[in-house]
């Protein structure tokens, strides 16, 4: 199945779409205050910040609005940025640390804030909970739980044991426990940036699909060539993520595209999918190559997982993850696979999404690398985009930009073999415990 075409994946997100009428291609010569490339989470609610703050703004888009990632994802909104970000204190300080792991948390109530807002109907349905695949792995979601109460977390957590998760969480036997999170969730992310899309159109973005970027020409005005018109802007927005490719060069060494796939199940009984998941949470385990699953709103089971650093997809997506689905559930052996589809997510070497200005040109901002934590997280950047563009500065935007990324080596051609061999020593080690 070709995931690349110029329409949207043939997913479960797409045929449950809440209307997918396109945006016209750009013909003609434009002027903006603002250019953002990229009609995903991050491009579409930076336009939606910035015209919020009286700029005028044009968003190109290659394909359709929410083609990447953002319309394909897991659906899990939850709290965290990056994977540990105590270890960026001696770049931010502690009070920098401080921020993000309140950026953490803030994140996601922007995310339901703008769904509550504007009515945006996405299935938002509010429990998560962190699977442990190890005792180990559970002594942790206790320190965890301890560091939120804490903080003053503001949602009801609980730890769930392995002698009670089968009748309270998920009815899988592979579990030695569960830290569930009330503040995070789970929601149908195409209807969410398709929703966010038609916002940003009634704040005055002028949105354009089917217009992929020729050239970038820098300058005090920064010129956007595409095959049928140009737009003149005094700022740039790069929000392209896996899909920047070569279009600057100097960001896409530092993210490298990596294939995540999920499988859709037929709609299961009532019965069947209560005690399935029980308090119908989102659910990801804490393995190298993870597993993330959770009801839609028809019962169907999303199971996604199995990210591949090669580069190269899986011929039978169906084929390939219907094992891995029953690992978790044998009981769905006879349950029929309705939607198969994959995409690529963004990952940087440290597990931090990037933010920043292009080098020398002090116009040109960008966004990219959430490592699957992007749902929430490119909200957050697209708020800081916004403040750093309208005002010249943003404190959360400087503590972002502040950390430092490497580029992944071996050039366009080695970056995902050799990033794959390293995720197979990681995957060897959590074999052989």
């Amino acid at each position: 199945m070709n995931q690349y075409t110029q329409e949207h994946a043939r997913s479960y997100y797409a045929a449950s779409a809440n209307g997918l009428a396109p945006f016209p291609a750009l013909t003609d010569d434009l002027v903006a205050d603002v250019c953002v490339i990229g009609g995903g989470f991050t491009g579409v609610n930076t336009a939606i910040e910035l015209a919020q703050r009286g700029l005028s703004v044009i968003l190109l888009e290659a394909r359709r609005i929410g083609w990447g990632a953002s319309g394909r994802n897991g659906g899990q909104l939850i709290r965290g940025i990056g994977h540990d970000v105590s270890g960026f204190a001696k770049y931010i300080g502690i009070d920098g640390v401080r921020y993000l792991e309140r950026a953490g948390v803030e994140s996601v109530e922007l995310v339901g804030q703008r769904i509550r807002e504007h009515d945006i109907e996405c299935d938002l349905r509010w429990g998560f909970c962190e699977l442990a695949n190890t005792q180990a792995q559970f002594a942790a979601f206790k320190g965890e739980q301890q560091r939120l109460v804490d903080a003053g977390y503001a949602h009801e957590t609980r730890l769930v044991g392995p002698e009670q998760i089968r009748e309270q969480v998920v009815n899988a036997g592979v579990y030695a426990g569960g830290l569930v999170d009330m503040g995070s969730g789970h929601l149908h992310p195409l209807n969410l940036v398709l929703g966010e899309a038609r916002v940003a159109q009634t704040l005055g973005v002028q949105i354009f699909e089917q217009s992929p970027v020729l050239e970038l020409i820098h300058g005090s005005t920064v010129q956007v060539r595409c095959a049928s018109g140009t737009v003149r802007a005094g700022s740039l927005v790069l929000g392209c993520n896996a899909h920047l490719d070569e279009l600057e060069p100097k960001l896409s060494g530092k993210v490298l595209p990596a294939g995540s796939y999920i499988i859709a199940t037929e709609p299961l009984a009532p019965d069947v999918a209560a005690r399935l998941i029980p308090q119908n949470l989102a659910l990801c385990d804490q393995k190298v190559g993870l597993d993330y699953y959770r009801l839609s709103a028809d019962r169907r089971l999303l199971f996604g997982g199995a990210c591949h650093y090669s580069g190269r997809d899986p011929a039978d997506i169906a084929a390939y993850m219907r094992p891995q689905m029953l690992k978790v559930f044998p009981q769905l052996a006879d349950v029929r696979i309705d939607y198969q589809w994959g995409g690529k997510i963004g990952i940087t070497a440290n597990r931090f999404p990037q933010v920043g200005r292009l080098g020398q040109q002090p116009n040109v901002f960008y966004a990219q690398g959430y490592s699957g934590h992007g749902l929430n997280v490119t909200h957050w950047c697209a708020k800081l985009l916004g403040e750093a563009i309208h005002a010249g500065h943003s404190q959360g935007f400087d503590v972002f930009s502040a950390v430092p990324h490497m580029t992944f080596p071996g050039g366009p051609m080695l970056r995902s073999p050799l990033l794959a061999l390293g995720m197979l020593w990681y995957r060897l080690r959590e074999v052989l415990g």
